[in-house]
């Protein structure tokens, strides 16, 4: 049986940090693993198969939807991105924590099969912060990273749905609060509506 609490989805637009924030967070911890999801998106330079993503054709990707081995899929910009549930299953034993890095959709598929999970949005500075990360990769065209502004804005509307939410200005300081939250929600006998932070 899965340990909900152990659990941990992670959200927040492309290009506010939040796999930065979490390759910190694996950092501070030896309990937390990272489940890696697949998508059909080409990789970009320097991402790795199998550490990165599973980078899947889409009929590949729709093989295992129908086999019933995603926990949740959805279609971001264009592209098929899902958690498939042998990764989950063969991490998510013991005393490990594993976060999923997943889109608005996809945490709200896994909360609703996993309630007692832990959600967690993390939060650009800014807009115009963000435009700039989103920039400075050199991965998107101009169009590209507009749309995932647009996408990012939809985004932040979803806040209310979060556990938590931590706006990251400096990755390794967002990293250690969202450790303290996931510390404090395994403790909550009765787990908390949300918690809110800054770093």
């Amino acid at each position: 049986m899965i340990d909900e609490r152990k659990l941990i989805v992670v959200s927040g637009p492309s290009g506010c940090g939040k796999d930065t924030v979490v390759k910190h967070l694996m950092a501070l911890r030896d309990d937390v693993l990272l489940s890696v999801s697949c998508t059909t998106r080409k990789p970009r330079v320097n991402e790795v198969n199998g550490v990165h993503y599973y980078f899947l054709t889409e009929e590949e990707f729709m093989r295992r939807v129908e086999a019933d081995r995603m926990l949740e899929y959805t279609n971001y910009a264009g592209n098929y991105y899902g958690t498939p549930l042998d990764e989950l299953e063969q991490k998510l034993v013991g005393d490990n924590i594993v976060v999923l890095i997943i889109e608005v959709k996809g945490a709200h598929n896994v909360k609703t099969r996993y309630p007692d999970s832990l959600c967690v949005f993390i939060v650009p500075p800014s807009i115009e912060a963000l435009r700039e990360r989103l920039k400075g990769r050199g991965t998107e065209s101009d169009e590209e990273i507009e749309k995932r502004i647009a996408i990012a804005a939809k985004e932040l509307d979803e806040l209310h749905f979060y556990d938590a939410s931590i706006k990251n200005v400096v990755a390794v300081e967002c990293a250690q609060q969202l450790s303290d939250i996931i510390d404090e929600w395994q403790k909550k006998e009765e787990l908390p509506k949300e918690m809110k932070g800054t770093c």
